[in-house]
């Protein structure tokens, strides 16, 4: 067994690197010419691992569809590579890539709704020695009642309710609840 020099080593897997990647950059190159508009619209290749085209589609549907119609799809894509594939496999799991996901709307604090429209300010800091259970709750208790004194009534509970939930299950957040699990325990 010969010894070789890390470089060569490195030189030899980066050259079979970019052989590897040749025909796949091809097929990424002219994948919507190879299988049409409609379905490049809904595909998506992913890689080609030892002669096998994996392929990303949109969904389940366009995935069952499209495994009807591989061995059609295999004649066009073989025609256009230098090194012909066994087989194509199709999968929703690579659809969404993390640039995607991390593009989607994430739902603000304030769009929730339980939100309050007044900024909440934290109490002033008092020592926790000068406290007791009693006066801490005392206090709470009234941090609450005021911010709550602005709010609508539920009409099932007259407990105050943020509009938004009023606006969502015409009732507070706890009769909503109650509701449906009385629902389910039908």
């Amino acid at each position: 067994m010969s010894l070789n020099s890390v470089n060569n080593i490195l030189g030899s897997l980066e050259i079979q690197t970019k052989l590897q990647q040749q025909p796949f950059q091809r097929l990424l190159c002219c994948w919507a010419e190879i299988v049409g508009v409609a379905i490049a619209a809904h595909t998506r290749p992913i890689s080609i691992q030892r002669d096998v085209l994996y392929v990303a589609a949109s969904s389940a549907a366009w995935t069952q569809n499209l495994t009807f119609e591989r061995q059609r799809l295999l004649v066009k894509v073989n025609a256009v590579l230098p090194t012909p594939l066994l087989d194509i496999r199709f999968s929703t799991a690579y659809w969404h890539s993390k640039k995607e996901i991390a593009d989607q709307q994430i739902l603000l604090p304030q769009q929730h709704p339980s939100h309050l429209d007044e900024e909440i300010t934290s109490p002033p800091e008092v020592p926790l020695t000068a406290k007791n259970a009693n006066t801490a709750f005392a206090d709470w208790a009234k941090t609450v009642q005021a911010r709550s004194h602005h709010l609508p009534l539920c009409p099932q509970c007259q407990c105050p309710t943020p509009p938004g939930e009023l606006q969502r299950w015409q009732v507070c957040c706890l009769c909503a609840a109650k509701k449906f699990s009385n629902t389910f325990d039908s």
